[in-house]
């Protein structure tokens, strides 16, 4: 059975919505899949192989916070390259939002009659 649509858009911007919360504040990678969660309805499962690619990459610098209420967490913060990320895939998003709502943008229907002073 083929993604939907939702899938597809969720699955392409889920690297920019990462790098977006951690521009707001470094965090551990439950509660990233958290805010994802509530926000886009992405699952948990999800989160943690695009923490550890990210982390390769370069994009995400991590350590380790202890925890009053078990093991140690760690925690994500953006690295230059994140942040250099970040800004390039915005643009790109902006870009490219704009460029599909003039597309998908219901356009007013024209009128049928000749403008005055227009022949017919």
């Amino acid at each position: 059975m083929p993604e939907t649509i939702e899938i597809q858009l969720k699955k392409g911007v889920l690297s920019l919505c990462v790098l977006a919360l951690l521009a707001r504040g470094d965090s551990y990678a439950y509660e990233i899949a958290s805010r994802l969660s509530d926000a886009i309805d992405m699952g948990e499962g999800t989160i943690y192989p695009l923490m550890r690619r990210m982390q390769t990459d370069g994009l995400v610098e991590t350590y380790l916070v202890e925890s009053s209420s078990g093991p140690s967490r760690k925690y994500y913060r953006l690295s230059p390259a994140g942040r250099d990320a970040l800004a390039a895939q915005s643009a790109e998003w902006t870009h490219f939002a704009r460029a599909v709502d003039a597309i998908v943008t219901p356009v007013p229907a024209q009128s049928t009659q000749p403008a005055q002073g227009e022949p017919a």
